[in-house]
């Protein structure tokens, strides 16, 4: 008997990691049926040339998510507040970053994510995917002081929401993002900032966008990616004795239950 594919929306679905997510999901059809969320249909033409399947709006509008979350199982968050430079530079200095009004970190990464998690909450989704980022075990860790804005602080508070809101999760939390190429390297994953304060020897805590987004879409498929919370990083690909992860399985397998 055939399985009707996971109905999927993405929000933050033209940003540099969703819009990977998108795409990837679109090249599985028989596994996904995958709609994007987004503010800008002209951001939507210039990354994937249609609209089709795409729906607009702020996640803080509930009718919106409503709409565009009717009759889908799976939720993917992949949006974040973004700091705006302030001002220009003087030589020598480094850039100053500030975050709009209406735009701060409390905003999206709190406030905007407890709506996406109440409307797909009450939608009936039964699966949420959240990637958040590492660092936010540390008040003073040098994102939380962009803008001011305690970006990390904000999406731990609303990872431990979702965690507490009765839907099936997976929180992902990225170390450095990196935009090179994905498959290519063995993945690790830990706890709570240990591969941050502590990572192993000779390796960097950052991972490719493009291997985030593969970790989304197997926590989409593995049942062990379920109510799970881990940081995730990669071993250079040049690194002696890395095994490329393909075996997604065991590797959530190895990730704690929250």
């Amino acid at each position: 008997m055939k399985i009707a594919p996971l109905q999927v929306l993405v929000t933050g679905a033209t940003g540099r990691t969703g819009s990977l997510v998108v795409q990837k999901l679109q090249q599985l059809p028989d596994r996904f049926t995958v709609r994007g969320f987004a503010r800008s249909c002209e951001k939507v033409e210039q990354l994937f040339g249609t609209t089709a399947g795409f729906y607009f709006g702020d996640i803080r509008d509930r009718a919106a998510l409503t709409l565009a979350l009717e009759g889908c199982q799976a939720l993917v968050i992949l949006t974040s507040a973004i700091p705006q430079p302030q001002g220009v530079p003087q030589p020598g200095q480094r850039p100053s970053f500030i975050f709009a009004p209406s735009e701060t970190p409390e905003a999206i990464d709190y406030q905007g994510q407890i709506n996406q998690i109440e409307a797909a909450k009450a939608a009936g989704v039964n699966h949420i995917v959240l990637v958040g980022s590492m660092g936010g075990t540390d008040e003073n860790h040098p994102l939380n002081r962009l803008g001011n804005g305690n970006i990390l602080i904000w999406k731990r508070k609303a990872e431990q929401y979702l965690i507490n809101s009765g839907i099936n999760y997976t929180i992902i939390r990225a170390g450095g993002l990196l935009d090179q190429p994905g498959g290519k390297r063995e993945l690790l994953i830990g706890q709570d900032d240990s591969l941050l304060t502590n990572p192993p020897e000779g390796i960097s805590p950052s991972i490719p966008r493009a291997d985030v987004a593969e970790l989304v879409v197997q926590a989409l498929l593995e049942p062990d990616a379920r109510n799970k919370a881990f940081d995730a990083i990669s071993k250079p690909e040049d690194a002696p004795n890395a095994i490329i992860t393909k075996d997604f399985a065991a590797l959530f397998v190895r990730a704690s239950y929250q």
